[in-house]
């Protein structure tokens, strides 16, 4: 599992790529499949956004953006991790 690091500067553009990643990863065509997200929270304060890509057949591919350690984790469709990547900097949630 490849960890690389990587500069997003915001949330929109976060969201394209992991989008894009799931996509990627999946063989999949971007923006033909439902893309849904969901801000984290612990103690009433976001600590990270839960992506979520619907695909075929029921299929739901995740990642999830921790911001304490600032990395997003990719797990594919039977919940393996399948990828991490850090990135350089936080974009403002």
């Amino acid at each position: 599992m490849p960890e690389t690091s990587l500069q997003i500067g915001s949330i929109t553009d976060l969201r394209d790529f992991v989008q894009a990643q799931l996509c990627d990863q999946n063989e999949l065509e971007v923006g033909a499949f439902q893309f849904t997200e969901r801000v984290l929270e612990k103690g009433g304060r976001p600590c990270g956004v839960f992506f979520c890509l619907h695909g075929p057949r029921s299929v739901k591919l995740i990642a999830i953006w921790e911001t304490s350690s600032n990395t997003i984790l990719f797990y594919g469709s039977t919940g393996e991790r399948v990828g991490r990547i850090r990135l350089a900097r936080a974009p403002a949630l």
